[in-house]
């Protein structure tokens, strides 16, 4: 089975929240994980935010990214292809949405996966109107 990660979801595989243990679950199941090729540097982006905060420290932060990157080379990364753009732009004219998270969409769609996992609400529910079987986190 290809399960599809957004950010908000897939950052709980490293940053324990509510959500992290079904984050975990899915991952074990997975045949394959999907991700846009933008959830790097979202992701990273994440790390940083808890590291200004003070809510993780610098060795820790070198960790999550350690993991992080061994991580991303066992998964299907979607590139922003003319199609994924095209899905993102339907699901943004039909749905309120920020940009990224059609974009998440997007690749999802592309990347044929057979659930969508998010912690977002709105996000979960356009995926559901694109044709996704959606889960949240």
């Amino acid at each position: 089975m290809r399960v599809f990660f957004d950010t908000s979801a897939f950052v709980k595989r490293y940053v324990y929240e509510a959500g992290t243990d079904t984050v975990l679950a899915w991952c074990d199941r997975a045949e394959e994980i999907g991700l846009s090729g933008i959830a790097l540097p979202e992701i990273i982006s994440a790390f940083c935010r808890l590291r200004r905060e003070a809510r993780i420290t610098d060795t820790q932060y070198r960790q999550l990214k350690t993991l992080l990157l061994a991580d991303i080379k066992d998964v299907a990364l979607c590139d922003l292809t003319p199609a994924v753009m095209g899905q993102a732009v339907r699901s943004l004219e039909t749905n309120i949405l920020r940009g990224m998270d059609a974009i998440h969409i997007g690749s999802a769609v592309a990347l044929k996966a057979d659930v969508f996992i998010s912690a977002d609400q709105r996000q979960i529910a356009a995926a559901a109107r694109a044709g996704l079987r959606v889960e949240a986190v």
